[in-house]
């Protein structure tokens, strides 16, 4: 009975290689030898050959590659599809020259295996090298390296031993093992899909039986729940209050009931249903459905928030993480320079923390000592980000592991992450976790609440340096606030320290436990629906994430009065010193209705 192959898993592979090693013709000798053409393709192509008078090559048939018939180069990624007896493939064709690594790049990232094609008779060249490498960094270990053109060399066994020495040192220290190395002579079709007679030295599998052995990846429906959200919608017309929180399920699957949790900040709710667009409600939800849902417990997230189920795996939580980074903008990489990461659907400024070792994939070296990432260069770095973000290493799940870096508005650099780094925050994050796992939520819904107030809850936090005029500002904005109708309070560090950090004022290095404090304080204020304005004087990059974690960066909006030394990305609003309270408290109201955190008067 023949095998129905509209039910087999396909499989991702990508082919990779010099250019002109004959990556193409494997291709299209793979399509070709597994029969995986249109009716008559084959004949086609030879006959337009043999009228342009031109020797008909294997290579033509790939229509997605015309470019590469006339320039000698591939300039874009191809896919093409061919199929055994045991499952069906999407085979990515990835260009070969240095100009196109970035298409090579974005080739390989979506790959489950690769072969990498090396001529016998040019042997191991500079994009063999850079490929293995790149390879490596994306984290493909299903690698089969196929030595082509082997009757160029005339099936040379010693020549095929020779470059599987040199291409596999070359390959240990990278952590590149690959699982076999194949002689092949791709035009003639040796050894790719029936062993050759004129290989009888060699005894292992060839290049179809080599791919069918590769393992397929787990279904992404298999992995753990991960939504990055992408927005937040709310309904008002005909007494519609549904508050939908909507996204792509990138992985895992999901039902009404679930309880769910919302990362970095550790928001906890329930699935209450699963809503689409011009459809009937869902009773479940899987990997690649753009999806809405609401939640039992309303409660505030954000966009770039990634939401996960409260009973599997969690995605991991830092400012801090380890990245392989491949550059390609024209100007470096450099340290102490704000650049935007994107992941998922978040976007955060990020710099480098430290360069670990860098590899020139232009000249071939690596280098340890450099304080920069050059174009073409891939390295190893910590990132740190403005603030944390939630994510997967990139081998788990590929989604919440691989990431952008955007210089300015152009995207200069791509990545995945590779370990976890833990920051300053760990600790309380996992303090603030247990926090929000045991969390006893109030009867009245914090959307009524707010409907009652008129407004949501908001921790506005003053900072400048000591005798910047700060608590003016601060209590201008609680009277006018006040006034208006609004449920707000003046939280003042003076009283937290006469009172609550009272254990804590004779011991000045306990200032990150006082930050901490108003923070817990500031949080139950925040559940109650209340407007909080604090004021916090020569507050640095540190103590403001700890506010973060304890509060929720959503919740807060910073208010900098004189000189601002805070990362990019952090203070909201800027003030100057020399106005009066009343002018500054007068910008910080207009701000509030920019935003439509108050209404207008």
């Amino acid at each position: 009975m023949k095998k129905d192959h509209t039910q087999a898993a396909k499989m991702n592979i990508v082919i990779v290689g010099h250019v002109d090693h004959g990556k193409s013709t494997v291709i299209g000798r793979l399509l070709a030898d597994t029969h995986s053409l249109p009716q008559g393709k084959l004949e086609q192509v030879k006959n337009e050959c043999a009228r342009n008078s031109k020797p008909f090559e294997y290579a033509f048939l790939l229509d997605a590659l015309k470019d590469e018939q006339s320039q000698g180069i591939t300039i874009d990624t191809a896919r093409s599809f061919f199929k055994s007896e045991k499952r069906e493939y999407i085979i990515i064709d990835a260009p070969g020259h240095i100009e196109f690594l970035k298409n090579m790049i974005s080739g390989a990232a979506r790959a489950e295996a690769a072969l990498l094609v090396i001529d016998a008779k040019e042997g191991v060249q500079e994009n063999s090298k850079r490929h293995g490498y790149l390879l490596s960094m994306l984290g493909i270990r299903q690698v089969a390296v196929c030595i082509n053109k082997m009757d160029l060399v005339q099936y040379s066994e010693k020549i095929f031993k020779e470059i599987e020495k040199e291409y596999r040192a070359f390959l240990k220290p990278i952590g590149l093992k690959p699982k076999a190395f194949i002689p092949i002579a791709a035009m003639l079709g040796e050894n790719m899909v029936e062993a050759s007679k004129n290989l009888s030295w060699y005894h292992g599998k060839t290049i179809l039986e080599m791919l069918d052995s590769f393992e397929k990846a787990p279904s992404l429906d298999a992995k753990p729940f991960r939504m990055p959200v992408q927005a937040i919608y709310k309904f008002t017309e005909e007494g519609d209050d549904r508050r939908i929180v909507s996204g792509r399920v990138e992985s895992g699957s999901i039902a009404v009931g679930d309880s769910v949790v919302f990362l970095p900040s550790h928001k906890r709710s329930e699935v209450k249903t699963i809503e689409e667009f011009h459809a009937p409600a869902k009773k479940r939800a899987a990997a690649g459905h753009s999806i809405g849902f609401t939640l039992k417990e309303q409660i505030y997230i954000n966009r770039g928030d990634v939401m996960c189920k409260g009973d599997e795996e969690h995605p991991l939580v830092s400012s801090l993480f380890q990245a392989e980074i491949f550059w390609m903008g024209r100007d470096p990489m450099v340290m102490n320079k704000e650049y935007k990461l994107k992941i998922g659907t978040a976007a955060v400024p990020v710099q480098i923390h430290e360069i670990k070792r860098v590899f020139d994939v232009s000249q071939l070296k690596k280098s340890e000592r450099k304080k920069q990432i050059d174009r073409h260069e891939v390295a190893q770095c910590i990132l740190e980000c403005a603030r944390p973000i939630a994510f997967d290493l990139a081998g788990q799940i590929e989604a919440t592991g691989r990431f952008v870096i955007v210089d300015q508005y152009d995207i200069s650099g791509g990545g995945i992450i590779s370990a976890l780094v833990k920051d300053k925050e760990a600790d309380l994050r996992d303090e603030v976790e247990a926090r929000e796992m045991n969390w006893d939520f109030s009867i009245v819904d914090p959307k009524e609440r707010e409907a009652r107030y008129g407004h949501p809850p908001k921790f506005i936090l003053l900072t400048g340096k000591v005798g910047v005029d700060k608590k003016n500002i601060a209590k201008e904005i609680e009277k006018t606030l006040f006034e208006r109708g609004a449920k707000t309070y003046f939280l003042g560090m003076g009283n937290l320290l006469r009172g609550l950090d009272v254990d804590l004022e004779k011991h000045k290095s306990e200032r990150h436990q006082q930050v901490r404090r108003m923070g817990e304080v500031a949080h139950l204020l925040l559940d109650a629906g209340l407007i909080i304005l604090a004021t916090g004087s020569n507050l640095n990059d540190e103590e403001l994430k700890i506010l973060q974690e304890v509060t929720d960066r959503s919740s807060i909006l910073v208010v900098n009065v004189g000189e601002n030394h805070f990362r990019e990305g952090i203070v909201d609003l800027n003030l100057n010193a020399k106005d009066a309270a009343s002018r500054n408290a007068k910008k910080v109201m207009e701000f509030l209705e920019s935003e439509k955190i108050i209404g207008k008067v």
